[in-house]
């Protein structure tokens, strides 16, 4: 199988720490890509160092909805600047977030519209956040879709299959993490099953959410993808090589790799 991990947070301490042995575990696991996601200026620096440094390793930049109290006008400006870095290949993550108390979601709302503007502007995809802010989503999707499609993937998506269906109808892909495979995870597992086969994606969000028969084991890290690739293919009625390949080249179109 060759896969694609499309969200790690490959700057982690607890990722850091495992230093050549997160790479090799990840070639052995057949995970030949994986994206590392920034959520502030100093993480994004860190995702461009990383991705400079290993070969199938790229870097998405931005400010999360946690981090925008962090934030400001020269942060942005250096994020932008990031962007003539051959490696950068997506923007964010970004999005809402009405789950944690950290940051005000009024500001939030001030900097996700900017990563979509940005999108607009450079062609670059976003990387979407959202946790309990799936009403609000939709409401800056309504609002920015007038200025073309919503260019990008739904993150570890949790939310409803109504609100996946409006996301497909934007422009989005739909990319899914180890949550998936927990018992619990019952509405995902069938939104899983009916995502179009051109707009499904997997990842890790690691060093979170790490994957059965793992669970509850951290840190997750990128080789892990692959028992989600394998669990969600078995509710898809698939072989894991097919579901491998049909990600894969999702995620090289969605991000340019090809």
């Amino acid at each position: 199988m060759e896969l694609y991990d499309t969200h790690a947070h490959l700057n982690d301490d607890s990722l850091n720490e495992l230093g050549s042995k997160l790479f090799d575990a990840a070639s052995e696991a057949g995970v030949k890509y994986i994206n590392a996601i920034g959520i502030d200026l100093r993480s994004s620096l860190q995702c461009v160092e990383i991705a400079q440094a290993h070969e199938g390793v790229f870097a998405s930049v931005g400010v999360h909805p946690n981090s925008c109290h962090h934030a400001n006008d020269f942060h942005w400006e250096e994020i932008k600047a990031l962007l003539d870095n051959e490696n950068v290949v997506a923007l964010g993550e970004t999005g809402l977030d009405c789950y944690w108390d950290d940051c005000p979601l009024e500001l939030q709302k001030q900097w996700f519209p900017k990563h979509i503007a940005l999108s607009h502007e450079t062609g670059l995809p976003i990387v979407v956040h959202q946790r309990e802010s799936e009403d609000e989503i939709m409401q800056v999707f309504d609002q920015c879709h007038d200025s073309g499609n919503i260019n990008g993937v739904m993150h570890s998506y949790t939310g409803t299959w109504e609100a996946a269906q409006k996301c497909l109808d934007y422009g989005l892909y739909i990319s899914f993490a180890g949550m998936v495979t927990f018992k619990n995870a019952k509405e995902i597992q069938e939104i899983a099953r009916q995502v179009p086969d051109d707009r499904i994606l997997v990842e890790t969000d690691s060093p979170y959410l790490t994957p059965v028969p793992h669970r509850g084991k951290r840190p997750n890290q990128p080789s892990m993808v692959a028992h989600t690739a394998r669990y969600v293919a078995e509710l898809r009625g698939v072989s894991a090589e097919a579901f491998a390949k049909t990600t894969t080249e999702n995620a090289k179109r969605l991000f340019n790799r090809n």
